[in-house]
């Protein structure tokens, strides 16, 4: 790494800096003060050395920072591009259980390895393996050492390390700034904890967990830490902006309910425990897939895109979509604790001959389900319900929309009040008001109208400026518990098939004692937050 930073560096982290506080607080800067302030800055970056700057978490502003990156499926790989191309980021170890690209699954055929060679610039780019889809350990070790050498090789940078075992990166690399966690779900909050512990910068994928105590354990070390934490789908939320407006002006009268429905789950479930036990693949450490989860054989109905339909190893659908959907919206309801949380759920049905039975069923996620969350007053606001919808299920079609001849969409989300109704897409977009006062709907009611992709694309610069000031930035963990926590109890709800009422204040369920046990997990040998 260089210890100080050139004048056109300075100026781009400066413009950086700037323009993030003037969008925070409102304003804009003037040409003349901008362009003063930003000669002040380079100066200030080109003279001042690191160790005068320096302090524990600390990078300096001519420093890259430098990532391991944990979890080498294919979603992992298809955000290692574009973190890669981020020349503010150094990748210098990657970690994954598995070592060759075997039995992987993708939503194409070349798709991934498409855009592999794309960003590597090298047109015969290959996976190996089974040659079907790229995945593994020593495809990430081969992305990023192509990717330094082929597009960057005036730096010179010395190939990554590839490990097999987080615990073993977390040891080994002294020198390290930050980790991007890639796993399955049932590792993301234990991993983060680790990194956290050690004083590494975290920024991990959905959920931060699938287990509630375990979440809680995560965001409360992220508080009591100086390390900058960032939950990826933030960078997708919707705006809830011009839905407020419409809620705020009464158009709607007093909010009742909020409903989002998902097409989620579009990836196989199962609805029995695997009986056969092939073979575990070349190069695949299943204990180390497993993690803190116990013991059971290896079964590739458990692994790569479908462990989200487990509640050992995912979080469900709503630990899939939720994120991305409803947590602008906890934020601008000031959404804390459900006290009642209500799940409806499909079953399956097997046969005895001659008898038909119901499976009983609490290790996997229903075909489709529906949960109802009950939220107390808050403020000025009255009780609201949130009404979660997966596997094709919906909300009754409105009124407004039957006499239009018209349905609700695949996905979306509706607002319903006692005197109206908001319909919105998924993520909040183009919301409409479909009865109300719309005499009410307030003029300045316009969304932010930046794509998703324009949104994800600012999100890198950001984490590498937290780690660079100290400074936390919007989709943290502090912010996550309230998201955190019902998608938690969605999980439990369905797991149990029972009516729930939650007590936030000592995390647990008061009418049904049995589910407590599924708020955690039972650590294996070596994988309990307390020692990992």
């Amino acid at each position: 790494m260089t210890e100080d930073l050139s004048q056109n560096e300075a100026i781009t982290a400066a413009q950086n800096t700037e323009t993030a506080e003037a969008s925070a607080s409102g304003s804009q800067l003037g040409r003349r003060k901008f362009v003063k302030d930003v000669a002040t800055a380079a100066a200030a970056f080109t003279i001042v050395p690191r160790h005068v700057l320096g302090g524990r978490n600390f990078v300096a502003p001519s420093d890259q920072v430098t990532l391991a990156y944990i979890g080498l499926g294919t979603q992992g790989i298809r955000e290692l591009l574009p973190m890669l191309a981020n020349t503010q980021i150094r990748v210098v170890a990657v970690c994954d259980p598995n070592k060759n690209a075997i039995g992987y699954k993708d939503w194409s055929k070349d798709g991934m390895r498409n855009e592999i060679r794309k960003a590597i610039k090298d047109p015969n780019w290959n996976s190996g393996g089974d040659n079907m889809i790229p995945g593994g350990r020593d495809n990430g070790k081969s992305i990023v050492d192509s990717f330094y050498a082929n597009v960057h090789p005036e730096l010179q940078y010395k190939g990554c390390t590839a490990y097999a075992d987080v615990r073993e990166l977390l040891d080994k690399e002294k020198g390290l700034d930050a980790v991007k966690i890639m796993t399955p779900d049932h590792l993301h909050g234990i991993l983060s904890m680790a990194a956290m512990k050690r004083g590494k910068h975290v920024i991990v994928h959905k959920p931060l967990s699938n287990r509630l105590l375990e979440g809680k354990k995560a965001i409360a070390m992220a508080r009591e830490s100086n390390v900058i934490t960032h939950l990826v789908p933030w960078d997708s939320n919707g705006d809830m902006g011009p839905v407020m407006a419409y809620i705020n002006a009464g158009a709607i009268g007093t909010l009742k309910e909020v409903h989002n429905w998902t097409n989620r789950p579009v990836w196989p479930q199962y609805p029995t425990i695997p009986t056969d036990t092939p073979p575990v693949p070349d190069g695949l450490d299943w204990n180390l897939w497993l993690g803190p989860e116990a013991n059971r054989p290896y079964h590739p109905d458990y692994t790569n895109m479908v462990f989200r339909g487990w509640y050992d190893f995912g979080g469900g659908s709503m630990a899939d979509m939720g994120h991305y959907s409803l947590w602008t919206v906890f934020n601008a309801l000031q959404l804390t604790s459900p006290t009642i949380i209500e799940p409806n759920l499909s079953h399956v049905c097997a046969m005895h001959d001659p008898v038909p039975f119901q499976i009983h069923n609490d290790f996997s996620f229903p075909m489709a389900s529906s949960v109802r969350f009950k939220y107390p007053a808050n403020g000025s606001r009255s009780a609201v319900d949130l009404c979660w919808y997966d596997g094709g299920m919906r909300p009754a079609i409105p009124e407004e929309l039957i006499e239009a001849n018209k349905e609700l969409p695949t996905e979306g989300m509706m607002f319903v009040g006692d005197k109206g109704k908001i319909l919105a897409g998924f993520n909040v977009q183009n919301p409409q008001l479909i009865s109300g006062d719309k005499s009410a709907a307030p003029v300045a009611a316009t969304a932010d109208k930046r794509s998703q992709v324009e949104q994800t694309s600012a999100a890198l610069p950001k984490f590498v400026d937290a780690c660079k000031t100290g400074k936390q930035y919007p989709g943290n963990f502090r912010e996550a518990e309230y998201i955190t926590e019902a998608i938690n109890l969605y999980a439990l709800a369905l797991r149990t098939g029972k009516l729930l009422k939650y007590d936030a204040a000592n995390l647990k369920i008061t009418n049904v004692p049995d589910a407590n046990k599924y708020l955690s997990r039972e650590y294996t040998t070596g994988w309990d937050p307390a020692s990992i």
